[in-house]
């Protein structure tokens, strides 16, 4: 399963940075370096929560925070054992750093430790009382590979700093607070004993692998 991510990451990269090469008028230099960008994530807004990205930029290096917040993740969006137990997952709280490298003006790719913080429900199906089923932490250690457009870079004034920012990244876990990362227990809801496994980040069934666009801007008047 690991080998899918890292091989569509690596396909993603060559293509890029491929792209970035075709273009003349970023070949010669590293436009936006020593800037400070402020962004935010659409899929965290499109599954009713939050995230706020903040990252230093040089020459080469990029340092990134990111902290998200209140992310929904039912129906489709739950881990498959939460779907087939009758779960709501939310990630109460998402953050982490990443250091990463500019291959290209671009195209860079990011090594990323997170930690998140998991709150586990009946997705109402439950009998009455309370819904809530545990709350546990996972982290995360992964990579990212990112890709910075600027539509307006050729202007010279403030809309040169719009910067939308597709992504894809692997984060699988490496820990989990529950124990042997899985907790059993008596279903409200299917009436079974179940075992609950720690949830992993992104699409469900892929172990880590999750995509997103970042919509920010590059604060400062100019661009290199």
């Amino acid at each position: 399963m690991k080998t899918i991510p890292i091989t569509f990451i690596a396909l993603l990269a060559f293509s890029l940075s491929v792209s970035a090469q075709n273009q003349p008028s970023r070949r010669t230099g590293f436009p936006y370096s020593n800037r400070f960008t402020l962004g935010g994530g659409i899929s965290q807004l499109l599954l009713g929560g939050y995230n706020v990205q903040a990252e230093y930029t040089t020459k080469r290096m990029v340092f990134d925070y990111s902290h998200g917040f209140n992310i929904g993740l039912s129906g489709s969006a739950a881990s498959l054992v939460a779907q087939d137990q009758k779960l709501n997952e939310t990630l109460t709280s998402s953050l982490g750093i990443g250091i990463g490298y500019r291959i290209t003006p671009t195209f860079d790719i990011r090594f990323e430790p997170k930690l998140h913080y998991y709150e586990v429900n009946y997705n109402g199906q439950a009998e009455a009382g309370s819904t809530l089923l545990t709350k546990y932490k996972t982290v995360t250690l992964g990579v990212g590979a990112y890709y910075r457009y600027y539509p307006f870079l050729r202007q010279n004034n403030a809309l040169a700093g719009i910067l939308i920012m597709p992504s894809v990244r692997f984060w699988p876990n490496i820990w989990s607070s529950l124990d042997n990362n899985k907790l059993t227990y008596v279903s409200k809801a299917t009436n079974r004993t179940e075992t609950y496994k720690a949830a992993s980040q992104g699409f469900p069934g892929t172990n880590g692998l999750l995509a997103n666009v970042t919509i920010g801007y590059t604060f400062g008047f100019r661009k290199n």
